[in-house]
């Protein structure tokens, strides 16, 4: 034996009856751990007999060696075998007396910390989470402008095709459900708004309600939000799954950059059809209003519009289609975000998507908010 070989701890077992010898030997130091463990484990299969464990040989041991004897021991009589120790060294014997004692089980309990300071940390850890990823955010925003004026210097930069395509896909194929969704719109306002004006014999003013709440916000509220639930979530799917087939970092590496052949094209679209189907979304809640209102409130149609003409200014229609080209910009924006920021999992498809979603929705309401006290100031 080398003397490399002789540091190696070691058991050798003889059976005898009921009685089992064990002879251990070697270091048994942490050193060793991963060859010691499995060493113990194989005694465990002795179902009530005597073992006799000889530690004679044993070199050197430290207090993993000592636990492990122990746990060995314990392990055994739980077993209802009876376990006897000889060969031990004095100073391995106050050792392994010394974690006998100490094998106690400890009681554990998480610190106790006041519901005020989580809530605090929460908030803060909430807070510092969404001014980084605002940040983030528009840095984004910064690169796909700089990325735009130069597309304005050099206008072939502007893929055309791929901007016709998304035209139609975010555009003309999104019509038949916002058209749906504004004329129900139109028609439950129309027939709520009749139920409080009927108490004051002022059914007529339904007309200038729906005019004015139509045009100047739900219109285009209401194309915008569809739009992000359609396309921007689309975007950030359609991104995130080329993210993780590596087609993002594919076109990096032949010199095409993501912002201009990803990004602009989705854009561009957006911005150009937000206002047509914010049109498309006045149009039809003005005339699911003007049905319902023909049908419950005898508000025949010349009535309808001669009222529509008098409740309304060409601001009140200006200031809808004004708000649809940004309305239009921050969905493709947060849409193309969140799917650029997708990592490799499919899980993380998902909760981009959604984000993108609700993210959208939200600066659309926060730029709607600012919209609305800007056109107040300016008495529009």
């Amino acid at each position: 034996m080398t003397d490399a070989q002789a540091h190696i701890p070691w058991l050798d077992t003889s059976t005898g009856g009921d009685r089992i010898l064990v002879r251990a030997g070697g270091e048994w130091l942490i050193d060793h751990a991963s060859l010691l463990d499995p060493l113990c484990a194989a005694l465990g299969h002795y179902h009530g007999k005597h073992v006799d464990i000889d530690l004679s040989a044993v070199s050197t041991m430290d207090t993993l060696g000592a636990w492990l004897v122990h746990r060995t021991r314990q392990q055994l009589a739980e077993k209802r075998s009876t376990v006897t120790l000889k060969g031990l060294q004095p100073e391995f014997e106050a050792l392994l007396e010394r974690v006998g004692k100490d094998d106690k089980a400890g009681e554990m309990s998480l610190p106790e910390v006041s519901s005020v300071i989580r809530i605090l940390e929460d908030t803060g850890m909430a807070t510092l989470h969404i001014l980084t990823n605002l940040g983030k955010f528009l840095g984004f925003v910064g690169l796909v402008a700089v990325r735009l004026a130069g597309c304005v210097r050099q206008p072939s930069r502007l893929r055309i095709t791929p901007t016709v395509y998304q035209i139609e896909h975010v555009g003309l194929k999104a019509m038949p459900i916002i058209g749906l969704m504004s004329f129900l719109i139109g028609a439950v306002i129309v027939n709520q708004g009749a139920v409080q004006l009927r108490q004051f014999g002022a059914e007529v003013f339904v007309v200038d309600m729906l005019a004015i709440s139509v045009l100047r916000e739900l219109g285009i509220l209401l194309a915008a939000i569809l739009v992000a639930g359609r396309s921007g979530s689309a975007f950030t799917a359609q991104i995130g799954s080329m993210v993780l087939h590596e087609e993002v970092d594919a076109m990096k590496t032949i010199g095409m950059h993501p912002i201009d052949i990803l990004v602009l094209p989705r854009l561009v679209a957006l911005i150009l059809v937000m206002p047509l189907l914010a049109f498309l979304s006045d149009i039809m809640g003005m005339l699911g209003g003007g049905l319902i209102a023909w049908a419950t409130l005898d508000i025949s149609p010349s009535v309808f519009i001669d009222r529509f003409r008098e409740a309304i200014v060409t601001s009140t229609f200006l200031v809808g289609i004004i708000k649809a080209p940004f309305f239009g910009a921050v969905v493709a924006l947060s849409g193309c975000y969140e799917g650029l920021s997708v990592k490799s999992s499919a899980e993380s498809v998902g909760r981009h998507t959604t984000l993108a979603v609700v993210q959208s929705i939200f600066f659309v309401i926060v730029l709607d908010a600012l919209f609305s006290m800007f056109f107040t100031a300016m008495d529009w």
